[in-house]
């Protein structure tokens, strides 16, 4: 198939996704576009961009999720081609299908590769006839009836799962006859409310699993390989918020066994473009797959950082067309990376998003240390969207070192003015579990149980909140309500005051 060039990409996302988008384009001499809600206007996405287009009001539905708007920014902007990161339009068949009919390349797999692999029972079907082991359950949609006779086959706990989308959203965990009716309502009405589509499947539940994934990538040549895995068994509400790789879990046979897996899936469905395929291994130590995304994913740093290869850039040369540049022989783990997803939410109250404005921020660095973020101090964390702050990832020759560098990362991370999941990663770091590599999806629950609270933190942040608060409104009237003057950080002495209180954790 010849070269597809293009030389201008609009960026159909916000926040770090599309900032990582907007630094790989300049980077390959492209020119970016970025997109922005009302919400958005500020955004550090839209300030790195070459351009930037708005798309709509705040709510997502109104923006980001409007196929229309964002075809007319591409089109106004005369962007070629259109990166969609993940969430958002990134899944979407019918988002693809028009692009590909107005004639702009879309960064991603064919619209009816995303249609047959999205849909999670279509994907289950193709994962057998590849003779890729999956979850038993049922390959088709329930209803109440079918559910019922079907949880009876497999045996209980089952688990209830939207047939359209995923990110924990129209899940239920089934443990008896008498919960199934209830679960299955509710299972359909989020699944209808989060993907405008209500049908949903059924699973056996797995009982503490391990959740691990194995990045993909393939050309139109024919060429497919895999990336080897990332370990996401640290979730939360289903979502994950620890990865990394290699798995604690894998030996090289597992590994290999499961890359294989994952490529024969690949080759039988015709995919191109990035992808991940994800499996639960039981305590047989048995892969069985779970799913697809079709898309690049949240943690997709940690494999760039093992294999060296820079993903959003090879998705963009298969976009235009080109061979991947590298056999499976070619490729290898080196060391080990760890992501910490670090989120405007409170861990004590059970990860509660906490939006709000950034009053202070202090992101880490050193040898080994990578932030991905789409925040900048002074700037807000919206209500409207995933409080996602920033992706901070570390990389070392060992797990060990790997650990001790996310510790010390972890520690001079600075946040003010919101919560963050920072203090939890500093349990999860150092609990006796974690670090023996010995856990499963069922771990966050188990932590937070075992932790204790930190009322005294919570004072503290209170008072350095205050704090910034007044002195900022000082400065504001010495300066005729004006806000000008340096940032709380660079006062005289605030600093340091906030560091001595509180080692100035949000």
């Amino acid at each position: 198939m010849s070269t597809r060039a293009f030389r201008k990409v609009l960026v159909a996302n916000r926040g770090e996704i599309a900032v990582r988008v907007v630094r790989a384009c300049r980077e390959m001499g492209l020119v970016s576009v970025a997109v922005f809600s009302e919400a958005d206007r500020g955004a550090l996405h839209v300030r790195l961009a070459d351009e930037a287009r708005p798309i709509g009001p705040a709510p997502s539905r109104d923006s980001y999720l409007r196929i229309d708007r964002v075809l007319e920014a591409a089109r106004a902007s005369g962007a070629e081609a259109i990166h969609p990161g993940y969430g958002f339009l990134a899944e979407s068949a019918a988002f693809a299908r028009a692009c590909e009919e107005a004639g702009i390349v879309f960064i991603g797999p064919r619209s009816e590769t995303i249609a047959l692999m999205g849909e999670k029972t279509s994907a289950r079907r193709e994962a057998v006839a590849a003779g890729v082991p999956v979850v038993p359950g049922t390959l088709e949609t329930v209803g109440e009836e079918e559910a019922a006779r079907e949880a009876e086959r497999i045996g209980y706990p089952v688990m209830l799962k939207a047939a359209a989308g995923g990110g924990g959203k129209g899940l239920r965990l089934v443990a008896s006859p008498g919960e199934l009716a209830g679960a299955l309502a509710r299972a359909r009405s989020e699944a209808a409310g989060a993907f405008g589509d209500d049908r949903v499947y059924l699973e056996k539940a797995i009982v503490r699993p391990r959740h691990v994934e194995i990045q993909v990538l393939a050309d139109e040549h024919g060429h497919a390989v895999h990336l080897f895995e990332r370990e996401c068994s640290i979730q939360r509400r289903h979502q994950k918020v620890i990865e990394e790789s290699p798995s604690p879990l894998l030996d090289p046979g597992l590994r290999g066994r499961m890359g294989a897996l994952a490529v024969a899936l690949v080759r039988r469905t015709g995919y191109v473009n990035a992808g991940t395929l994800e499996f639960l291994v039981g305590a047989d130590r048995q892969p069985y797959f779970l799913e697809m995304n079709t898309r690049l994913q949240v943690e997709h740093p940690v494999t760039e950082m093992v294999t060296g290869v820079d993903l959003v850039k090879t998705q963009i040369r298969i976009a235009r067309g080109e061979p991947l540049p590298f056999r499976q022989e070619g490729l290898a783990q080196r060391g080990h990376a760890i992501e910490c997803r670090v989120y405007a939410e409170d861990p004590e109250a059970g990860f509660l998003p906490c939006p709000g404005r950034i009053q202070a921020l202090r992101i880490p660095g050193g040898p080994g240390v990578r932030d991905d973020s789409g925040v900048v101090e002074g700037g807000d964390v919206p209500i409207h969207y995933d409080p996602l702050v920033s992706k901070l990832v570390v990389w070392a020759e060992t797990r060990e070192d790997a650990l001790a560098r996310m510790r010390r990362a972890v520690g001079e991370y600075r946040v003010v003015g919101v919560k963050t999941t920072l203090p939890f990663f500093e349990r999860v770091l150092s609990h006796p579990a974690f670090v023996a590599g010995d856990y499963d999806t069922s771990f966050v629950a188990v932590a937070l149980a075992s932790a204790n609270g930190r009322p005294a933190r919570r004072l503290e942040l209170a008072v350095a909140a205050a704090a910034i608060r007044a002195f900022e409104e000082r400065r504001a009237r010495a300066h005729g309500g004006r806000g000008a003057g340096p940032s709380p950080w660079r006062a005289a002495g605030l600093r340091e005051a906030l560091d001595a209180r509180l080692g100035s954790r949000g």
